[in-house]
This record gives structure tokens, C-alpha cells and sequence, in this order.
């Protein structure tokens, strides 16, 4: 069975891209989430494999639903995604818990080898 990803951006082009780029790589995409309070609830309900996370997002941003999804489920595996220049926002989210980063612009290769490398 193909493990199943829950993709968080805040920016609806940014979920479709990288949608695809999960199903092109063989995972399936259980759910999408905007913002930090809709990660953890849809978290919670759908208990994906990984998750992508956008640090910055309106409401709550990735570093807090980090912690909150790591709170709930202490094993969670979450990449986030960030922009260029976003470096003390990527250390504290690692911080956080975050097993890995991509950094935006996404690079397909990129995707391929994180969501590989963290299911194994």
C-alpha cells in the first residue's frame, strides 16, 4: 500500500504542485491543510505517513503546528518547506522535530529523494 502524505501550504499552487509530484512518485495524498490549525485537526483524522509543512502560513504558522502534531504524535514525520532566506525559521523548526526540509523553489528531484530517504 502507498503511504499516504497530508500536504500543508497556505497557497493552493503550491499544494497542486507538489501533489503531483507525491502521486508521481508513487505516494498518495490523504489531505490538504492551509493553515497550522487545519495540519493538526486533519493530522489527527487521517494519521498520514508525512507530512509537507509551509512555515509560513496565516493563523498558525508550520513551526507551531510542528510542535502541535509532534505533541499528538510524538513519531510524526514532517518535512517543511520553505522559501529562500526563511534559514533561522528552518533551524527552529529542525528544532522543533522536523526530520528534513525542501527548500522553495521545490525541485521534483528534491521531493523524490526527502519523502525516499524519510519512509525508507
Amino acid at each position: 500500500m502507498a503511504k499516504g502524505i497530508l500536504i500543508v501550504d497556505d497557497a493552493q499552487f503550491m499544494r497542486t504542485m507538489l501533489k503531483q509530484l507525491v502521486e508521481d512518485n508513487g505516494y498518495d495524498v490523504l489531505g490538504e491543510a492551509e493553515n497550522g490549525q487545519e495540519a493538526i485537526e486533519l493530522y489527527k483524522e487521517l494519521s498520514p505517513d508525512v507530512v509537507t509543512m509551509d512555515i509560513t502560513m496565516p493563523d498558525m504558522d508550520g513551526i507551531e503546528a510542528t510542535k502541535g502534531i509532534l505533541d499528538f504524535d510524538p513519531n510524526a514525520k514532517i518535512i517543511m518547506c520553505s522559501a529562500m532566506g526563511q534559514k533561522p525559521m528552518v533551524i527552529d523548526a529542525l528544532e522543533a522535530g522536523a526530520k528534513d526540509f525542501i527548500v522553495k523553489p521545490i525541485q521534483p528531484d528534491k521531493v523524490k529523494e526527502t519523502l525516499d530517504s524519510i519512509l525508507g
